[in-house]
């Protein structure tokens, strides 16, 4: 039954080994039920941890089972990170949105990543984006979630001179911090499976140990997920509320891009000529999935890279997938031990994972002043603004004065012109 759902046999597989990369994926990306909900629920968001830690795992389980059922791919589904880091210190914190007017416009974004995903829209806007902007825009979002880690464990805080300032290193949330981060890098270079959620987990231990944190148990009913279907789309016809959506869209769109032809070109699902087999079925799962995740009240749900430690299992199929699924939803009884875990504990996991966001920057073209200034520029403009939408929007403004004003207009194209003129608009209008 198995070999005829997931084509076992055709990619020269076994059910082990896939039950075993669905194993190794879930692991690495595990983290993503303690740390999602404590950054849509930091205080001031008016959101609930218990509320999200349920809506993560709904967004996960769902998204995952259309990828592996439908779409046969060995991807997991949860929700992003730097789009909830984006949803909480941008949009609700920056701009003023409640929490629900946040879901309305990432539920606006699944919409039209959906509508593309049906049309020959999709393949034309993922060629147009220049890759030097792609790469900036993925170091970015790595520097944005810096700042944030960094920031919650107490390493950075504000000075009214130099506007930021390192903190007291004595202090507690700062060693563990520290201690998280050492962690999680030698177990990733020692290649351990989970090395992100083994050094959250260490942290929190010596915390409860030592009894600087509490620990409200380990299993539990089923938080009640109270956000679900809370969407006001009272500003949607708004420039801000647009631009907002349109920058929800742009990084889930290219973040799941990147991620999908990564894990082809693993998988052998790249033909001769170039294309992804199967690839409309799995973008289209994706952009459901960031509509469910709109409902059920999480931000963003878009494909994991953390996909890859499976495909290195060897999974092939969608059966990795639907084993990461199955995984997740055990997690739904384990609400007390997630809140019981300081956010000292997942400050390291979103520093380190800056880390892997950042290494976008060395295969930029470094030798073209117009392709690396603005992917730069756009990248930094991310942390010190606490917005991903300003770096995309200053950083294609700059790209395309920059080349239109250098000669080398012919380089720019239609994809580009659009999304600049879109970012100017909103900043007249703004």
């Amino acid at each position: 039954m198995l070999n005829k759902l997931f084509g076992i046999d055709k990619v020269e597989t076994t059910v082990k080994t896939e039950l075993l990369a669905g194993l190794a994926t879930f692991l690495t990306m595990a983290y993503i039920i303690v740390v999602n909900p404590a950054i849509l629920s930091t205080e001031g968001t008016g959101m609930e941890f218990g509320a999200v830690f349920t809506a993560t795992i709904i967004a996960a389980v769902v998204g995952t089972l259309i990828m592996g059922l439908w779409a046969n791919w060995p991807v997991a589904l949860a929700p992003g990170m730097g789009l909830n880091a984006f949803f909480t210190y941008g949009v609700v914190f920056g701009m003023g949105y409640s929490f629900q007017q946040a879901l309305a416009a990432v539920l606006l974004a699944g919409l039209v990543f959906i509508g593309l995903s049906l049309t020959p829209a999709r393949k034309y806007i993922i060629n147009s984006i220049p890759r030097s902007m792609k790469l900036g825009v993925g170091a970015g979002i790595g520097l944005f979630l810096a700042i944030i880690g960094l920031q919650n464990a107490g390493v950075v805080v504000d000075n009214p001179a130099t506007l930021v300032g390192l903190g007291d290193i004595s202090s507690w949330p700062v060693i563990l911090t520290g201690v998280g981060f050492a962690i999680m890098a030698i177990l990733d270079k020692l290649k351990v499976p989970g090395a992100i959620i083994i050094g959250i987990l260490v942290v929190s231990v010596i915390a409860w140990v030592f009894g600087i944190a509490d620990i409200g148990g380990v299993v539990g009913s089923i938080p009640n997920p109270t956000h679900a279907f809370s969407l006001d789309f009272s500003l949607i016809f708004t420039a801000g509320f647009i631009g907002v959506a349109f920058a929800f869209l742009f990084v889930d769109f290219f973040d799941t891009a990147g991620t999908l032809t990564s894990v082809a070109n693993l998988t052998g699902k790249v033909n001769k000529d170039g294309e992804v087999e199967g690839i409309d079925k799995a973008l289209l799962a994706d952009s459901v999935a960031t509509t469910v995740g709109a409902l059920a009240g999480t931000s963003n749900t878009t494909s994991y890279i953390e996909s890859g430690a499976g495909v290195k299992e060897g999974g092939r199929t969608g059966l990795t997938a639907v084993t990461v699924a199955a995984l997740f939803a055990l997690c739904l009884f384990a609400a007390p031990l997630a809140q019981s875990i300081p956010a000292y504990a997942t400050a390291p996991a979103l520093i380190f994972i800056a880390t892997f966001f950042i290494r976008n920057l060395r295969d930029i073209d470094w030798d073209d002043v117009t392709e690396y200034a603005p992917a730069v520029l756009a990248a930094i403009i991310m942390p010190l603004t606490y917005s991903i939408a300003y770096g995309i929007a200053i950083g294609f403004i700059t790209y395309v004065i920059i080349k239109a004003a250098s000669g080398k207009h012919a380089e720019l194209n239609m994809g580009s012109l659009i999304i600049a003129g879109v970012s100017l608009l909103y900043f007249i209008v703004i």
